[in-house]
């Protein structure tokens, strides 16, 4: 298997507490937006995005809404149990297990599982004027995780209606705050649809409806996929080598003729958040898979890109995922991926990433610094010294490759 030697020590760099934003601004377009292009750097504000992207651009949004996936219990002894869900077990579709009215199993991290020992935790909760007592039982203990069973007392009662009126939407760890009112609003994008995500595709959190409306007057294109973004995203790289480290595995949701339309503008595409990218790209290998008659269902692993043939163009392997869902009668394409894109990767797909500013010691810088190579730390220089702010709060950045 060939895997990239990539020390993780040559890819970080120092980013100061104060310069992390713990808030959004006032106004979602009124960040900064730093341009790469043509090796130059500059700087604008985000409002001014229609500005900067080339007219022929097809913008590609991850359409995936966080949900509420933080839910604290209370035992009789005081003990407050917080159950963090991760992604649903059984059933296994995530629309399918919010859609549910029956129990539900899910993969959970759960906070002070010292104090919680066999017997099941309960929660009253009121729904439409309804008071529900929601159930939580330990099915299952994984090495970093539980499988836990939710059940309600009231028929009739789907667990996306449970979670919204019992959770609390789940801001990054590294804000070092509880979430507050401002979080409901402004840690969803304003196109956000598919519930599913436990972290916010962030990139996305700059546009406004006004944005959405200037670029469709100016005739750039837009179209959305759907990938769930897990917790996994906040996980540093903590293995001394890129070798070490285990990807976490997300699944997307792509429509059939959003597949064609990829296809038309093979050469435009603009991504809107590394999870559109992580997408995209699993969408070109996952073609390749095909071409190569080799079974699809287990997704893109986390070292495909590195082992398998890359010397297929991205429209051919486009079109042959799209003449597979064809000959299946599929109008969506639902799979997963744990992709890694370290320093070394060739994009397929994408040709201009807007992102945000990343954490060190992480795999989304890593993305990064394979989309720019090794100008990402002279983008990283100029926007620490210009005052940006970064991670998920923070400014913004439109990188164009080649």
């Amino acid at each position: 298997m060939n895997i990239p030697e990539i020390k993780i020590s040559d890819y970080t760099y120092e980013l100061p507490d104060d310069r992390i934003a713990k808030y959004p601004l006032s106004e979602r377009d009124a960040s900064k937006l730093l341009i790469y292009k043509n090796k130059n750097i500059s700087h604008t504000v985000f409002s001014n995005l229609t500005d900067v992207l080339p007219k022929n651009s097809l913008l590609v949004f991850n359409n995936s809404k966080v949900i509420r996936a933080r839910l604290k219990f209370r035992k009789e002894t005081g003990a407050v149990i917080e159950i963090f869900c991760l992604e649903p077990v059984k059933p296994f579709d995530v629309q399918q297990a919010f859609e549910s009215a029956k129990p539900t199993q899910w993969r959970c991290i759960v906070g002070n599982a010292k104090k919680w020992k066999d017997a099941p935790l309960f929660k009253e909760i009121s729904i439409n004027g309804k008071t529900v007592i929601l159930k939580a039982e330990k099915i299952k203990r994984e090495e970093q995780a539980f499988i836990i069973e939710f059940s309600g007392d009231t028929p009739n009662i789907s667990f996306a209606e449970i979670i919204e009126n019992a959770g609390t939407i789940p801001i990054p760890p590294y804000l070092n705050r509880k979430p507050e009112q401002i979080d409901d609003e402004r840690y969803q994008t304003v196109y956000s649809e598919h519930k599913g995500s436990v972290a916010a595709p962030t990139a996305g959190l700059h546009f406004t409806k006004s944005i959405l409306n200037k670029l469709q007057d100016s005739g750039i294109e837009t179209l959305n996929i759907t990938l769930h973004v897990g917790a996994g995203t906040f996980k540093p790289v903590q293995t001394k080598t890129i070798a070490g480290h285990e990807m976490h595995t997300e699944h997307f949701v792509v429509e059939a003729n959003a597949i064609k339309r990829l296809i038309e503008k093979a050469d435009h595409v603009t991504a809107v958040g590394t999870t559109s990218v992580r997408t995209l790209e699993s969408l070109y290998w996952l073609g390749v898979k095909l071409l190569e008659g080799n079974d699809i269902t287990e997704g893109i692993l986390q070292w495909d890109p590195y082992n398998l043939p890359s010397n297929y163009s991205t429209k051919e392997a486009l079109t042959a995922l799209a003449e597979y869902m064809e000959q299946n009668n599929l109008q969506f394409f639902n799979s997963k991926t744990a992709i890694i894109i370290v320093p070394g990767y060739k994009f397929k797909v994408v040709k201009t990433l807007i992102t945000n500013f990343h954490q060190p010691h992480s795999t989304l810088l890593l993305l990064i610094c394979a989309f720019i190579g090794d100008d990402w730390r002279r983008v990283y220089d100029y926007a620490l010294e210009n005052d940006f702010r970064f991670l998920s709060y923070g400014d913004s950045s439109i990188l164009f490759s080649g």
